[in-house]
Formats: structure tokens, sequence, C-alpha cells
């Protein structure tokens, strides 16, 4: 049997364009009637807005939970969205940790502390961990990749107790309710339709096969009605998961800060005893190694009895501004 073509046209910002179709009779027909129950469908739709036809309502108690329903879905997927955003806020790391997934490979990425950690360490050993700059930057450095492991590991257990079972949530159990609920207003569709014919039928005959109509339509619609609460209510017992989920994610939370705030309280001890240190004239080893002569003392180096001229040591790096000035770096000694 010979295909069926249909000539339709496309329009858009740019022009309109022929579009032909091709259609087997089997599968122009289902076209067909897909599209006269869509259209029924919408006078259907139509005529409950404006009050001429008759819908069926559901009852206060299930409304309720339909509402409950609908909150959760909302809410769920703007707190994860919100809490990827916090856990992950580059776009591009998202698609890329996302390919990884897909592909079932793991991806050990280093945090933004440990990628600043690293450089400092590689600063600091580049200006020499003999000097006070360099040390410094060495310690600082640690500390910045113990917060940055401290974070991966906060990310973890965010996303794997916290964000993945409410994900799980809104991919599995809420995407059936959904689904449930479209079915359910399809049934009610129809009974409404079958109420309308029967109402509208004259011969005994009609009113007869409405009738028939009618009570398969009735128990088609209460039986979906009752799956369909059924799913309703266990969101309660998803709000129960949704809440040790919660507790989880904060406990996660505490112990990363009281880590994080525990490495930053160490390297400040160490740093106040490092410019205490500098302040009253201690030296790094290299440097004595490198200046015998230099007094430990602050304040200018004491010159041999036979020479005259003074001594003192360089605190900070100074760039000169013109020729009257000079230039010096810290843990010099100048005449």
């Amino acid at each position: 049997m010979r295909p069926i073509y249909v000539r339709l046209t496309w329009r858009d910002d740019t022009g309109v364009y022929p579009v032909m179709m091709e259609f087997g009779v089997k599968s122009f027909k289902g076209f067909v009637s897909e599209a006269a129950t869509a259209f029924s469908r919408a006078v259907q739709y139509t005529e409950e807005k404006l009050g001429t036809s008759e819908k069926t309502e559901l009852d206060a108690h299930f409304e309720s939970l339909a509402q409950r329903a609908d909150k959760t879905k909302h809410w769920t997927e703007r707190i994860v969205s919100r809490t990827d955003a916090i856990l992950q806020p580059n776009p591009n790391a998202k698609v890329e940790d996302y390919l990884f997934e897909k592909l079932e490979r793991k991806r050990d990425r280093q945090t933004n502390f440990e990628a600043l950690g690293q450089d400092m360490i590689d600063a600091g050993s580049d200006f020499g961990p003999g000097t006070a700059y360099g040390s410094t930057l060495i310690k600082v450095g640690q500390a910045q990749k113990k917060l940055g492991k401290a974070e991966k590991e906060f990310v973890r257990i965010a996303s794997t107790s916290f964000i993945q079972p409410l994900r799980k949530f809104l991919e599995g159990d809420m995407k059936t309710l959904q689904k449930e609920r479209r079915i359910l207003e399809s049934k009610r569709l129809d009974l409404d339709a079958c109420k309308n014919r029967l109402r509208k039928a004259k011969s005994m005959e009609a009113q007869a096969n409405a009738e028939q109509e009618l009570r398969v339509a009735q128990a088609e619609y209460d039986r979906q009605a009752e799956i369909t609460k059924l799913l309703l209510e266990g969101v309660s017992s998803a709000h129960a998961n949704h809440l040790r989920c919660l507790n989880d994610f904060v406990e996660a939370q505490m112990s990363y800060f009281t880590q994080s705030q525990q490495y930053v309280a160490d390297l400040q001890r160490e740093m106040s005893s490092m410019s205490v240190a500098l302040s009253s004239g201690g030296t790094t080893d290299s440097f004595q190694n490198i200046y015998p002569s230099f007094s430990a003392n602050a304040g200018p180096v004491s010159p041999a009895p036979d020479d005259k001229r003074k001594q003192a040591r360089v605190l900070y790096d100074y760039d000169a501004h013109d020729k009257s000035e000079l230039s010096l770096l810290a843990d010099e000694v100048e005449l």
C-alpha cells in the first residue's frame, strides 16, 4: 500500500520552509486519532474553565497531599541546585565531572586551596627556605593544602550523604509520582467525558452504552486515585529520609569548619612565633653561615675593634624610588 504524503510549512524568524512528511496508513491513522484526542481534551479543558462542563473534584485531603508533593518537588530541586553550586561553583568543572561520571571514570581535581598551597610551597623553595619570607611561604602553603584536603573531604561527604539521596528521590520516586498524577488526570478527563455523554444521550440505547462506559471509567478512576494517593502519602517517608540526610550534611559541615579553624589557628601561632623571633633579632642558620660576623641581637651589628664602620641588618625588602636611595633585600647586611 502506497504511503501518504502530507505537505506542511515551518515558520521561524528566518522565513517559511516547506516540510514533507511521509505517513504509512497505520501511522497516519494513529496520528489522526492522537490529534482528535488532543483536540477533544483542549475543548474539555476550555469548557471546564468556562464552567459549562462538569469536572470531578478530588477530596480536600487528596488536594492537600498533592500540594505538599508539589512543594517538596520545588524546594528539593532548589536545595539540590544551591548546594551543588556551593560544592562546585565552577560550571565548566561541573560539566567535566558529569562527563567523567557518565564515562564511569574518576578524576581527582585539585581544589583552589591545594593549588594555592602548592604555588606557595614552590615559591618558598625558589626564594629559599632559609629566608624568613621563603620559610613562611612554605608553612602557609602547607596549611593551605591541609585546608584543601579538608574541603575535598567535605565535598565528598556532602555529595554522597546529602545531594545524591535528594537527587535520587527526584529522579525516582518523584518522577513516578508525577507520572501517576498525569495518568489520574487522564482518567478524570475520561470520566467527565463519559458523564457528559450520558447527560447528552437521548435514546435508551445511547444511555445504556453511556452508563456502561461511565461505570468502567469510574472504576478505573477510583483505582488510579488510590494508587496516586498511596504515592502521595509516601512523601512523608521521603521527608524523614531527607531530615537524616540534612543532619549528615550539617555534621560534615561542622567537621569541615572545625578542622579548618584548627589548621588556621596552628598556622597563626607558628607565624606569631616567627614574628617574635625576627623582631628580637633572631635569624636563620643559613644566614649565620653566610655572615658569621652577624649578631643575633636587634639593631646594628658591632664591628671589629679596628673597624669604625657600622653595619645594619635589613628587616624588609625595599625598592629605591630614585638615585638617592638604595634597593635592599631582607636579611642583607649593609655598611
